[in-house]
Order: C-alpha cells, then structure tokens, then sequence
C-alpha cells in the first residue's frame, strides 16, 4: 500500500492536466504507478486522488457494508459514485482531471497535492492555504484522539 507524504504545489494546464509529483510516484508500488480514482471528497472542499489499490480497497469496505436493495444504500452508492472519474498518466507524468471536477473544488490554475496517508487530497491553493488550526488546538486534538490508552504501540 502507498502512503503519500509531503504536499505539493501544482499547475493545471489549459487542458486541466497536472503533473503527479515525482515523490508521490516513487511513493507508489510498481504495478499502481500510472492508475488513479478522482472523487469529490465527502467532507472537505478538495478532491481526493486514490491510487487503484486503495481504491479497491475502499470498494471493498462499501461492498461488505451495502445492501443496494435498501434505498438509503442506494442513496449511499449513488452519491459516492457521483462525479467520479478513472485517471491514468501520460508519458509525461501528467493527469486529466475533468473539469467538472476542477470547478466544484474552485481550482483554477494553482493546486496543492496534500499526501493523506493511502491517498492525495487536490485542494484549490488559496483554499488549502486557509485551512488548519493553530498548533496548540492540534496538540489538544492528537491528545483526544490519540492519547487515551497507553498500552498500545
């Protein structure tokens, strides 16, 4: 599994191609390097980028979880599966995102790629230069969440 580290300025070209950072290539095993998901993310105003591999797995988790004959499940799939679009790069590293996607996020012409663990969050750069929180409210927040027991590694 990949696990993407680091956030990157980008530019998306006239035709709303941008170019995979090298780091976040070299992040990826061999066999998913040139194979991608986008989304709309459910939470954040961004765009989240799966590589195949982690996209399967997330399919796999819905598929466990899904019954499509119960309409709110449906409803569920429906909308997860909305807008969503199949990516691979060119020969020059490069991705089209649609763009569709693009503008529901207010991307224009600069992006940030934010690596999220198993995944890449594409975020409009004036969009992702605002979010955060002050390092004291982070610290209290990696406390509630991940300070309670001890015992663990």
């Amino acid at each position: 599994m990949a696990t993407f580290i680091g956030d990157y300025a980008c530019k998306v070209d006239a035709k709303g191609r941008i170019i995979l950072p090298v780091a976040f290539k070299k992040q990826m095993p061999l066999d998913a390097q040139d194979h991608f998901v986008v989304r709309k993310d459910i939470f954040e105003n961004c765009l989240v980028l799966y590589s195949i591999e982690d996209w399967n797995r997330q399919l796999e988790k819905i598929r466990k979880r899904m019954n499509p004959y119960n309409r709110e499940h449906n409803m569920f799939l429906r909308n997860f599966f909305k807008g969503t679009a199949e990516l691979s790069l060119d020969n020059n590293n490069r991705m089209l995102i649609p763009r569709r996607l693009l503008e529901s996020i207010g991307a224009d012409r600069d992006v940030v790629l934010a690596g999220q663990d198993g995944r890449i969050e594409i975020w409009a750069a004036d969009i992702y230069e605002k979010i955060g929180m002050p390092a004291e409210d982070f610290a209290m927040l990696a406390e509630k969440l991940m300070g309670g027991n001890v015992n663990e590694p």
